[in-house]
């Protein structure tokens, strides 16, 4: 399906949100936050602890939209090369070929990756930005749409390295998940004790919704939802006050900003509007920010959060009147 109007769009993207909140149980505003990152064409770090669903939701995305898939494992010893591929040589023609990695895809999942060390996370880079990959000289284009979907574990547990702060600015979204509500968990056992949802990662009885056109067809309208002045000046002040506010040490920068301003537009085009709302700033704007904000000492030990700042600067900054 190959959405034409913005009904058609809003409609698209409830359907595909309806498939995936079938195997992420109870877990709706991070589906929708991922096909905000999708759609806008920019990358996502998702960060819970093991088990929540993180690896499936990326299969589960593949299958609904008919994306090419590839998975990385991040370990301690994974190598450069490992993720963008190398040059070998063919002894059966005596000629060099390159062998293509795994971010030759549509879709790829970089499982736990901040458990690689900085020299691997950076071969990320060029790939994430440019949407192109280097290898030996060569430079090969990547078909569109091109999204890295990155899982981590919180920093805490043993064998975890934080991401480079060039690294995470380039994440469109950092998405935080949690464990589910008790009755949808009990829900989940349910499903899984009498076989209507696998225990395993499988995405397979989910039903195709559309594909990359349709993806591609979407992002195209997003870009025509109308962003009034008011609402850029709005953005403006939000993201300056995170670089004035006494309990950080850093704000977001102007790519905070431009990140704001266009899964704001996505965001209005899911709800059906042509036109971007002061509330549609407000609920991007923690997955945009947090990871772009660094607490400072003090407030951090007066139990502070990144989180509550946040909460804060929203409710201080004054929206533009609808």
């Amino acid at each position: 399906m190959t959405p034409r109007t913005i009904e058609e769009a809003a409609e698209l993207a409830n359907r595909i949100e309806t498939q995936l909140n079938q195997v992420l149980i109870g877990q709706p505003a991070v589906t929708r936050q991922v096909m905000l990152a999708l759609i806008t064409g920019g990358h996502v770090l998702i960060e819970g602890v093991p088990g929540l669903g993180k690896t499936l939701l990326a299969r589960s995305l593949a299958r609904v939209l008919e994306l090419d898939f590839q998975r990385i494992q991040f370990t301690p010893d994974l190598m450069p090369s490992d993720v963008t591929g190398h040059v070998l040589f063919d002894s059966q023609t005596g000629d060099f070929r390159v062998r293509k990695g795994p971010a030759f895809t549509n879709l790829l999942l970089a499982d736990e990756i901040n458990r690689a060390p900085a020299k691997t996370q950076a071969a990320l880079l060029e790939v994430m930005q440019e949407r192109q990959i280097t290898i030996e000289g060569e430079t090969f284009e990547l078909d569109p749409p091109f999204v890295v979907l990155a899982t981590q574990n919180p920093l805490d547990q043993e064998g975890t390295y934080p991401l480079p702060e060039a690294e995470l600015d380039r994440f469109l979204f950092k998405i935080l998940i949690d464990y589910p509500e008790l009755e949808d968990e009990t829900r989940m056992v349910e499903m899984v004790l009498d076989g209507s949802l696998p225990d395993s990662l499988d995405a397979e009885q989910l039903t195709r919704v559309t594909n990359a056109e349709g993806i591609l067809a979407l992002a195209h309208q997003a870009e025509a939802v109308i962003l009034d002045r008011a609402i850029i000046d709005y953005i403006l002040r939000l993201v300056r006050a995170t670089r004035e506010h006494p309990s950080l040490i850093q704000g977001g920068g102007p790519r905070a900003s431009i990140a704001l301003a266009r899964t704001a537009k996505t965001q209005a085009l899911l709800a059906g509007r042509d036109f971007v709302i002061p509330d549609d700033i407000k609920q991007v704007a923690p997955p945009v920010l947090r990871h772009r904000l660094r607490l400072g000492v003090d407030a951090d030990i007066e139990g502070q959060t990144v989180e509550s700042v946040l909460e804060q600067l929203l409710e201080q900054v004054e929206a533009p009147r609808q």
